[in-house]
């Protein structure tokens, strides 16, 4: 868990091979927001869109945020649908 005054609380996900400081953070249009963070949404409204951003990503850190203060490694398993 991050803090960041431009995205506020997020997640840097770390232990990526060849990859550092990826974010997950709020963000709606992953064109226009991301550069390779990965943002939740509540919902898909076109390819690379969503609504709800801020919504799914404290919905997230709520569910998360406990098991981290335990200092447990915590696997993010992303599959494409």
């Amino acid at each position: 868990k991050r803090y960041s005054p431009r995205f506020g609380w997020h997640i840097l996900i770390v232990n990526v091979p060849g990859r550092s400081f990826i974010l997950m953070h709020a963000a709606n249009d992953a064109r226009k927001e991301l550069k390779g963070c990965i943002a939740p949404v509540a919902e898909l409204s076109a390819p690379g869109k969503g609504n709800l951003s801020k919504f799914a990503l404290q919905k997230l850190l709520a569910i998360v945020s406990p098991v981290l203060g335990y200092n447990q490694p915590l696997f993010l398993i992303i599959k494409s649908i």
